[in-house]
């Protein structure tokens, strides 16, 4: 149960980073799947930084999207 959980909060914070990246898109599918490995690297992110942001559904979608948006940044460094 808690990867379907990882895979939900993942897939709802890469369509919200593609939506928040506008330019930096790569299109639904793939913004789902940066959104799952967004996850892990937004908790790496804000561990590293020393940042909670809290429990719960809401603070695991927000870091998710964290984590989301700089992948997605990154992998639009590569894209060009």
């Amino acid at each position: 149960m808690d990867f379907l959980y990882f895979i939900i909060v993942g897939g709802i914070a890469g369509w919200l980073a593609g939506q928040i990246m506008k330019g930096g898109s790569f299109g639904l599918i793939t913004n789902i799947i940066l959104g799952i490995i967004g996850g892990v690297v937004g908790g790496w992110l804000l561990g590293v930084a020393g940042v909670s942001i809290g429990g719960g559904l809401t603070g695991s979608i927000i870091t998710s999207a964290i984590g989301a948006i700089a992948v997605i940044f990154v992998a639009g460094l590569f894209k060009k």
